[in-house]
């Protein structure tokens, strides 16, 4: 939904503790959503073969059908037919700013689920992301991860506001990659207790993503990368940006990119997801997206993942 003004201007400070707020909204849209099903979608159609792992409720068939027209495997989303799949209901104001309500539903019956079954399968995946999913699911996945030996991002996103801190240690612990926002880095740090070095040396490479700032990503070694945006045409809505950089991230690494390629790539897919309204109804264009490339990267850079785009 879209508030037609500004929260911060029906906030008043020291009345916060009696807030009850009715903002008259002027916009209605019921979109396809979720960090994986945005993930999933977005790696589909830059041409990679994601499994899609999670549970589901009974509504799924139609949303399960545009994925796998996609490229998206769905075998092993686990189906609830008495709940409902989980609900993001979310309103943003002329600023950008959103305030959103969460329902579980399904997905807090994630934990039932087993990797092993994709994990030991021949030619498994290459690497797991683990996101914003039930905490006991995350931590399970995670731990199967490690115990069969196969790559994995750590990914909290939102969850890292409910998990606590040995939770969070558990997730990130041996992780590839470790991909938040800049706001959720620093709450991990506060929650985990760990300094940047510590983070540093249980993971192979830290992307912390900075809104319009671009994105840092910093190595084992502690060797600092930083990746400018791609100059935005428009805001018009920020829903899955942040799984838009997440998928052309994974989708280069995929490829053989580099870091900083990948980062770019990232950076591209996450902003046509900004300059569309929905997180899964923006096209790829891949003569446009080159030529954006060039603009914000320079002509080796656009020359180099322009190899690997579909």
């Amino acid at each position: 939904m879209h508030f037609p003004g500004r929260f911060a201007e029906q906030l008043v400070a020291d009345q916060l503790e009696r807030v009850s707020l009715s903002f008259l909204v002027d916009d209605l849209v019921i979109r396809r959503g979720g960090v994986a099903g945005n993930i999933a979608y977005a790696l589909g159609v830059l041409g990679q073969a994601p499994m899609l792992v999670g549970a589901v409720g009974g509504d799924f068939a139609e949303y399960r059908a545009d994925l796998e027209r996609f490229g998206v495997d769905c075998s092993l989303v686990h189906v609830c037919e008495d709940v409902h799949t989980a609900r993001f209901v979310c309103t943003t104001d002329d600023d950008m700013r959103q305030i959103a309500s969460f329902y579980t539903g399904a997905m807090a019956r994630a934990g039932e689920i087993s990797l092993a079954p994709a994990l030991s399968r021949p030619g498994g995946p290459d690497l797991v992301l683990i996101g914003a999913d039930d905490p006991t699911a995350m931590l399970r996945h995670t731990d199967e991860c490690r115990a069969l030996g196969v790559p994995f991002a750590a990914d909290p996103s939102q969850q890292v506001t409910r998990m606590d801190g040995p939770e969070i240690r558990r997730l990130v612990e041996g992780a590839r990659y470790l991909l938040t926002n800049d706001y959720e880095w620093e709450l991990l740090l506060r929650k985990t207790g760990w300094t940047e070095a510590e983070v540093g040396a249980r993971v192979d490479v830290r992307i912390t993503t900075h809104g319009e700032h671009g994105a840092l990503l910093v190595g084992k070694d502690g060797v600092q990368l930083k990746v400018g945006v791609v100059p935005e045409t428009a805001k018009i809505d920020p829903t899955g940006v942040g799984d838009g950089f997440r998928a052309g991230f994974l989708a280069g690494v995929s490829e053989g990119l580099s870091l900083e390629r990948s980062a770019q790539l990232g950076s591209l897919v996450a902003v046509i997801v900004l300059e569309t309204d929905g997180p899964q109804e923006w096209a790829w264009d891949k003569a446009r997206a080159v030529e954006r490339l060039r603009d914000a990267y320079g002509p080796d850079a656009a020359a180099e993942i322009s190899a690997k785009l579909p």
